[in-house]
């Protein structure tokens, strides 16, 4: 997996680049297919609540089999692909009894290869999912469970990985991509090995089109409106009033906590994240 740059032969193209990927196929599985229709950033009433969303090239959810429930039965890769929903590429499984399901790729995983789910002690094997209380500690995982059986919900994006180091009681101690230190049940699952597609946030888009296909729109400074627009408008010239960084409702920005003092995750934290 490489970075390309483009020839210069534009001036959008000067900074372009593009990810050589190792798809192996392109069409995706028509029966781990379902709809999805982009809501623009718009609520149930028709109304922006969430700004610089709209268009983009139509997509289909690809349904990610993140709970890995078939226990003891091996599933052969047969497929490497590519997500437009996440940053990392997904892996097509097929199993002996003609199943198929979709996971997320690790690092390292080739077609060909064969992976397993199981509440008992197996091989540490790259793409191997088993409860916490099995894995040995200093071993790196994603796709983490906060629940047992809802689904693994931390460590999921490309290049990504954690990193168990230490079982306390009931509870397993990992360092997220963060820094940050949580406590897991040991009942939770977590899958063996790194994220794969290491170099996605080494791409550089290069030009505005290339966002708009991706459902962003442009976004205006807030410095840059008047000040019944937003906190930070107004003033004369580049002189913004003084106001310290914010957002158009007037959360603050750049520095500031905005973390809840009394949450209920709190008791689960050991460290925080830097």
């Amino acid at each position: 997996m490489a970075i390309t740059k483009c020839k210069p032969t534009t001036s959008s193209r000067r900074r372009m680049s593009f990810l050589v990927q190792e798809i192996t196929k392109k069409k995706p599985e028509k029966s781990l297919l379902a709809p999805w229709k982009s809501s623009g950033g718009r609520n149930n009433l028709g109304r922006i609540t969430l700004s610089h969303r709209g268009g983009g090239a139509k997509r289909r959810i690809r349904i990610v089999d993140f709970k890995r429930k078939k226990y003891g039965k091996e599933g052969v890769v047969s497929a490497i692909e590519y997500d437009p929903n996440r940053s990392a590429n997904i892996a097509l499984l097929k199993y002996d009894d003609g199943k198929k399901a979709y996971i997320i790729a690790p690092q390292g995983i080739q077609v060909g290869d064969s992976v397993v789910s199981s509440l008992e002690p197996i091989k540490q094997k790259i793409g191997n999912t088993m409860s916490l209380k099995n894995i040995m500690v200093g071993t790196e995982i994603y796709n983490i469970e906060l629940r047992p059986g809802k689904g693994g919900q931390l460590v999921r994006s490309a290049g990504t990985s954690a990193q168990l180091i230490a079982k306390e009681g009931n509870y397993a101690h990992i360092k997220l991509p963060s820094g940050e230190v949580r406590k897991v049940l040991l009942e939770c699952k977590a899958t063996i090995g790194r994220v794969g597609n290491v170099d996605w946030e080494l791409v550089s888009l290069g030009k505005a089109g290339r966002s708009r296909h991706r459902g962003i729109r442009p976004k205006t400074r807030g410095v840059a409106m008047n000040p019944h627009d937003h906190p930070m408008g107004g003033g004369e010239g580049k002189t913004s009033g003084g106001r310290h960084p914010c957002s158009k409702k007037g959360l603050i920005a750049k520095g500031k906590k905005t973390r809840k003092k009394n949450a209920l995750s709190n008791k689960f934290i050991i460290k925080r994240r830097k």
